[in-house]
């Protein structure tokens, strides 16, 4: 059963409106699309994010406006009051489920790279990765497996391409994961480097004779 959220729509766009539904546990929104007018809506908060966490960050689902009309809709756009970690606005995007669009698709890390246990860090650089495909063929993540990475070493958008079911669009040379010297073994090798050099030194000027 297709995941349906409903919606009331919006005609006092004052401030003090907007201000009066958020009291109310209501989300200000706006439905648009390609074949549709701007709609602006209200969506309840509390439902708005079982959704969410039902169809995921790029999930399909039906958008039910007065009960009149279902819309297959994303969320294009989603504010949140950092301090009051609430919802502020919604964008909806109504998709056409028989042309591509451009999502951007979360990056999973699985496994354990060796190069941890040789004193490596894991840095994950890329941490979205954006696909252009049916809107019902976007994947929920792109799982990365780093069991195989030594210090050094890195995953970049060309080794992954493949495995993906969607088509991706960043650059072949873009780097998700890599495996790093920490800095403090890099400070410490940059050291012991500089006192050899240094002894080195001390030990040629000891050895070189007076000038007469």
């Amino acid at each position: 059963m297709a995941t349906v959220l409903k919606a009331n729509p919006r005609e006092d766009l004052r401030g003090s409106a907007t201000k009066k539904i958020r009291k109310q546990g209501q989300v200000p929104a706006v439905l648009y699309g390609n074949k549709i007018d701007s709609q602006p809506v209200s969506v309840d908060g509390a439902e708005f994010l079982k959704t969410v966490r039902s169809v995921g960050k790029n999930g399909l689902f039906s958008l039910d406006v007065s009960g009149e009309k279902n819309h297959q809709v994303m969320i294009h756009d989603l504010q949140i009051d950092p301090l009051k970690n609430e919802y502020q606005h919604i964008d909806f995007f109504e998709v056409d489920m028989t042309s591509e669009i451009e999502a951007s698709v979360p990056v999973h890390l699985t496994g354990e790279a060796p190069g941890e246990k040789e004193g490596g860090m894991v840095s994950h650089l890329l941490y979205e990765i954006t696909v252009k495909c049916l809107p019902a063929d976007i994947p929920e993540e792109i799982t990365v497996d780093i069991s195989n990475l030594n210090v050094g070493d890195s995953i970049q958008i060309a080794d992954i391409r493949n495995s993906v079911s969607a088509q991706v669009t960043n650059d072949d040379d873009e780097t998700i994961v890599t495996v790093q010297i920490q800095a403090a073994e890099q400070e410490n090798g940059q050291a012991g480097e500089e006192e050899v050099s240094g002894s080195e030194a001390a030990e040629e000027t000891e050895e070189k004779p007076a000038e007469e």
